[in-house]
């Protein structure tokens, strides 16, 4: 009953306004869909146009993109030179909002669980396999863990958050690195396996000692307890509104394709991440009219406009700073219709 519960607060946006409108349809990862539920439905009150987007996956929405079967792409990871050339034309990047992967579990009577990375790798690896284990008691002495073994739970889907996770793991921990490695689709030896953030979410709340890593913002709405991680300066923090942010506090290069896991921000939580919508540069291919371009253009831009920003600290994610709103904005001024960029014309 718990999975029904989950993925019914978390539906595909599926939004009809008229037979005149412009359709405009995306997907892609889980991981931001609450917020692009909402921030999408109130673009498509002020256009009038059509908006749909498909929770399937940041592996699924690279796909479907490279196929022109969408508008849009949304992606936890930002795609590398390599998949670049293999998108057959210059694709753009546009961050959408801030977020990071939690550590969620279920353990009644327990708050305020401390992990490190070198206990999440065991974890997953299978070395550690009960919540009494000492090693996870040094690092929480003030908890009283139950006699309970831990069911790791995982994604079974291409997924950015799976990528997310395991850049961070792989920066932090060798055997982690060595064993698993990173990527979007990694081969667990243990554990069980869920589709999308909402079906790891679901297994986590019906699983006494499960533990698995999901958005934080679906820890938060759906208020699942989640770990406090260690970061670079050894502080114990929580996925929040300020730790998040502080974790941008970066340079934003121009094409907005940067990692910030793990950084030397003391007050930062270390699985922190951008989300992305991707774009074709070129908006004049498979017999699209110049409308769809511009109405795409214009969704975008509402996505990073201040309103839009409201909207997604209203679904538990860290709304873009300044810089990478300017970032954003150039990149949207940068496509094009038949060579000509669209806010020229």
């Amino acid at each position: 009953m718990k999975n029904v519960v989950v993925f019914a607060l978390f539906p595909a946006i599926a939004l009809s306004c008229g037979n005149d409108s412009v359709k405009i349809s995306g997907a892609g990862a889980t991981f931001p869909a609450p917020f692009y539920n909402i921030v999408c439905r109130e673009y498509a009150k002020i256009s009038g146009n059509d908006v749909s987007y498909g929770g399937i996956g940041s592996g699924g929405g690279i796909r479907s993109l490279a196929d022109r079967t969408v508008d849009f792409g949304g992606t936890d990871i930002f795609l590398s030179d390599a998949e670049l050339e293999e998108m057959g034309a210059d694709v753009l990047h546009i961050p959408s909002a801030l977020g990071a992967v939690a550590l969620a579990y279920n353990l009644k009577e327990v708050s305020g669980l401390k992990l490190t990375a070198a206990l999440i790798s065991a974890i997953y690896r299978g070395e550690i396999r009960h919540w009494e284990d000492p090693r996870i008691q040094a690092v929480n002495p003030g908890i009283r863990f139950p006699n309970k073994g831990i069911t790791p739970v995982y994604r079974s889907d291409g997924s950015g958050t799976t990528a997310v996770f395991s850049e961070y793991m792989s920066k932090t921990d060798t055997a982690w690195r060595e064993a698993i490695g990173q990527g979007k689709s990694l081969s667990f030896q243990t554990g069980i396996a869920a589709k999308g953030n909402p079906g790891v979410a679901g297994i986590i709340a019906e699983t006494e000692g499960a533990i698995g890593y999901i958005g934080a913002e679906y820890a938060l709405a759906l208020n699942i307890p989640s770990a406090l991680l260690q970061n670079r300066s050894g502080h114990f923090v929580k996925a929040d509104s300020k730790s998040i942010p502080a974790s941008a506090e970066t340079h934003i290069p121009p094409d907005t394709r940067v990692s910030i896991t793990d950084p030397d921000n003391p007050e930062a939580y270390p699985i922190s991440t951008f989300t992305w919508i991707i774009v074709y540069k070129e908006q004049d291919y498979k017999q699209r009219a110049k409308k769809n371009a511009q109405a795409l253009a214009d969704l975008l831009t509402y996505i990073i406009s201040e309103e839009g920003q409201t909207l997604a600290t209203k679904t538990y994610y860290a709304p873009l700073p300044e810089s990478a709103r300017e970032a954003a904005s150039a990149v949207i001024r940068s496509i094009t219709f038949d060579g000509k960029e669209l806010h020229q014309e």
